[in-house]
């Protein structure tokens, strides 16, 4: 569309607050930066301006992707501030007896500007809106609520009311993810595994982890003591190829085995809990072992330990021995770990402890198996 021109579009328009114009339509989503802007916050001395954060890459990039992976659904509506040169032309005709009157129906015509000024700034959804001027489908339907204000003030005020709603759990989110079979971002993809063995180790009998895991869905407080967030996390590494346990049973085809992972998992954890039986089944307080920290780093130390145990006529008994050279070094329940300096209970579920930790097992890990051999 020419600068000079209006981009024509059918709406509703009803008013909130003090006669404010409020609009609802649909835009083909590339169309939406062609009459709005981002109002990026910087500071001109002493004076603050506008207010969106810096675009973020990875997250646009993401969005792309999702919208390049076929007939997608994305109903999510981008807010606008708008001035006051748009205009709305009433629909004429007969309307229903019966109808609720909320709104009324029209076209909304919103200016081009000749010299590059947009009429529309961005509210909510910039980065939706990057993505969609980027993406393969120029033409993606996408919903618009709009109001009219060129107060800075209003749109800084509606820009913190949208964005300050706490965002969705990653815990429901990840509960959710197995229950769901349309496309998904790749960060949500990402999960959507590791969520399901999640599932699997904490319901079935088989798995020495059943009912000990905390999942957002459960209604009673029992026995679970093991955070589904940290499980999920250790699956996800064992989920990493070439040199993971668990990739093996992963095709290029994107379909996974996952009966076979969960028993591979069932197997290691289940020496793992036989190895340690005071640290097993306990809350973290009182077991670094059921800690984030503890199983993370036992997670990570599965890879090597069932790699090896592949080579060998009994890979349970190779697991177990493994598992036993280690049992002295440590500290889940008392004592204190000295390579790391930590007591027992001063180990975190820090990034920091939780590499480190890591490192110390994997590294005594294959120190005993050599000298072992």
């Amino acid at each position: 569309m020419n600068p000079g021109q209006s981009m024509i579009v059918r709406a509703v328009r009803t008013q909130q607050g003090y006669g404010t114009d409020v609009y609802a339509f649909f835009l083909p989503g590339s169309a939406v930066l062609q009459f709005a802007e981002i109002s990026r916050i910087k500071r001109d001395e002493a004076e603050l301006e506008g207010f969106q954060r810096q675009e973020i890459r990875s997250h646009v990039n993401s969005i792309v992707e999702f919208l390049n992976s076929g007939p997608v659904l994305f109903p999510n509506a981008i807010i606008l501030a708008l001035s006051d040169a748009v205009q709305f032309k009433a629909a004429r005709g007969s309307k229903p007896s019966d109808i609720v009157e909320i709104g009324t129906s029209g076209t909304l015509h919103l200016p081009i500007g000749k010299d590059g000024k947009k009429i529309a700034w961005i509210v909510d959804g910039q980065q939706r809106s990057i993505a969609l001027s980027r993406a393969e489908n120029k033409d993606i339907p996408v919903p618009v609520i709009a109001f009219v204000s060129q107060d800075i003030e209003v749109q800084r005020q509606q820009f913190i009311l949208v964005n300050k709603v706490k965002a969705l759990d990653t815990r429901l989110i990840n509960e959710l993810l197995p229950e769901v079979s349309t496309l998904l971002p790749r960060d949500l993809a990402g999960n959507k595994l590791p969520s399901e063995l999640c599932n699997l180790l904490n319901s079935h009998k088989a798995s020495p982890f059943f009912q000990l895991v905390k999942r957002r869905s459960d209604q009673k407080k029992g026995a679970a003591v093991v955070s589904d967030s940290a499980l999920i996390a250790a699956i996800k590494i064992n989920l990493k190829a070439p040199t993971s346990a668990l990739s093996q049973y992963s095709s290029v085809d994107g379909t996974n085995d996952a009966d076979e992972m969960f028993h591979v998992l069932a197997k290691y954890w289940s020496a793992v809990r036989d190895t340690f039986p005071d640290a097993w089944g306990i809350a973290p307080e009182k077991s670094r072992l059921m800690h984030m920290a503890g199983i993370r780093a036992m997670g990570a130390l599965m890879d090597p330990i069932m790699l090896r145990a592949e080579s060998v006529s009994d890979s349970e008994d190779d697991i177990r021995r493994s598992l036993a050279r280690l049992r002295d070094y440590c500290c889940w329940t008392s004592g204190k770990w000295d390579e790391l300096g930590w007591k027992w209970n001063e180990v975190q579920g820090t990034q920091l402890h939780i590499d480190r930790l890591t490192q110390y097992l994997i590294q005594l890990d294959r120190k005993l198996s050599k000298a072992s051999r």
